[in-house]
């Protein structure tokens, strides 16, 4: 089977041996980077969040022969303010870095616009008093401020005719998010969209479905029995599969636990319990990777009564369409 992991945070500093501000082991990417192509991962996709770390994601592309997004995750629009010549000076220098990988010389390793979107909410009040989640993390950036410049990130994807890689949390941000879209008038020729580690309702992910993005599951996306219906009901050409290393594992608490392949699968990999215990060739446990893409593969496989190997090559041709149309025979 051949996986492409269409979200992974390689510049996370668990990636670097430390966790927390701890530095536990040495940095271990490449190990990282090995044991996902020896589990058939072939495609990998490092994630783009604000300026700086989309600097750093394309020097870890063009090290490793992988891609990279280039964008301002909602939680890091708090920096655009922050720049020298503020918000419009900060997008100005994000097309810089793209305009520079993607112009005569360049890598062209950026393939994607993201992640930009918006993030969850908090403390609103429903009919029965209880708060439910809202635009999460606010004190890293507010609901007005995740808002105030999406319009113009997202037109980025018109610009340079690259898919859109899009961060969307519970239905008041998905309203928000889908109005912009319509605002300013998205279309899929554009280079197309993805939602990444969804965790909304199936009803939600026919909405996005149906104007023509695809859903891309994680261990994230599994957790509640919901999730599980969204997974099951979402149409298999409309599916992306993703890690989201080196969060979103499938815990014992995740509905999806129960459809983990067998302990000797070969689509596990062998971890160390503490990350100070960590050694060349095996993983750490609690950290994500994208070599364990085919066990989110397994899961979904199982949720909707599919072999395996009959998901993997779809969602394998699904990813290629979106992100890597020149490859895709014609």
């Amino acid at each position: 089977m051949r996986f492409a992991d269409i979200a992974v945070n390689l510049t996370d500093p668990m990636f670097k041996g430390n966790y927390h501000g701890r530095q536990k082991h040495a940095p271990d990417v490449d190990g990282v980077v090995q044991r996902a192509r020896e589990k058939g991962v072939e495609k990998i996709l490092i994630t783009g969040t604000s300026l700086q770390e989309t600097r750093d994601a394309l020097v870890l592309a063009k090290q490793y022969d992988l891609q990279c997004t280039a964008g301002v995750h909602p939680t890091s629009t708090s920096e655009m303010a922050k720049h020298v010549s503020g918000p419009k000076g900060y997008i100005k220098e994000l097309c810089d870095v793209i305009d520079q990988d993607l112009g005569e010389g360049g890598s062209n390793r950026i393939i994607s616009i993201g992640e930009i979107g918006l993030g969850k909410t908090t403390g609103i009040e429903t009919s029965k008093g209880a708060n439910r989640p809202d635009y999460d993390r606010l004190h890293h950036s507010p609901r007005e401020t995740q808002l105030a410049h999406l319009a113009e990130l997202l037109l980025l994807s018109k610009r340079y005719r690259l898919p859109l890689f899009l961060h969307c949390r519970t239905s008041e941000s998905q309203v928000d998010l889908i109005r912009i879209l319509k605002e300013i008038e998205w279309s899929t020729e554009w280079g197309g969209a993805v939602v990444h580690s969804f965790t909304g309702s199936a009803e939600e992910a026919k909405e996005f479905v149906e104007m023509g993005l695809y859903i891309g599951i994680n261990g994230c996306s599994l957790k509640t029995p919901e999730s599980l219906e969204m997974v099951k009901t979402t149409p298999i050409s409309h599916i992306l599969l993703e890690t989201d290393a080196p969060w979103c594992g499938c815990t014992s608490k995740s509905a999806g636990f129960p459809f983990l392949p067998p302990a000797d699968s070969p689509l596990n990999i062998q971890k160390v319990g503490r990350p100070d215990r960590q050694k060349d060739g095996l993983g750490v446990k609690g950290r994500m990777e994208p070599a364990e893409l085919g066990v989110i593969a397994h899961i979904v496989a199982q949720v909707k009564g599919l072999d395996v190997e009959e998901l993997a090559e779809q969602v394998w041709d699904n990813t290629m369409r979106l992100f890597y149309p020149n490859e895709v025979q014609k």
